[in-house]
């Protein structure tokens, strides 16, 4: 029974205020109170999941065949510089799938053994990546 009573001296006086510290505005003193962040980088983890990416596309051989040829035209015609659009997929780095990116340029090499296209500005293109290559030069 003494212990409901245990307070009853400083029940009635008045809130103390302090001389030192200002009082907290109210969202100050909200903030305060706001659950921290428990599950540090939770929030990074459902972003990634959230982000989507393209499923690769294989070309047939006909498609192939075409690229090919359209390479080789652009190889053959390399001192004139013709301008190039290459599309090709970039496959993600976290998760399954990628994209599909189109570069504009020219194109400076060939490289057979790794079987790549070398932009002038240094940007390889593994040919099995290409999806499409438009160019307007005549034959």
């Amino acid at each position: 029974m003494d212990d409901i009573h245990r307070y009853d001296e400083i029940i009635n006086l008045p809130h103390h205020v302090s001389e030192k510290h200002p009082p907290l505005d109210k969202d100050s003193y909200a903030a305060q109170f706001l659950p921290f962040e428990s599950l540090t980088g939770y929030d990074v983890v459902v972003e990634e999941a959230a982000r989507t990416t393209d499923a690769r596309v294989y070309i047939d051989d006909d498609e192939k065949t075409r690229l090919a040829a359209m390479l080789a035209k652009i190889l053959r015609r390399k001192k004139e510089k013709p301008e190039v659009a290459v599309t090709y997929f970039v496959a993600d780095k976290e998760k399954d799938g990628g994209e599909f990116t189109e570069i504009k340029g020219t194109v400076k090499r060939f490289d057979e053994i790794e079987n790549r296209i070398i932009m002038d500005d240094g940007t390889l293109i593994p040919t099995d990546d290409v999806t499409d290559i438009k160019c307007d030069i005549e034959d």
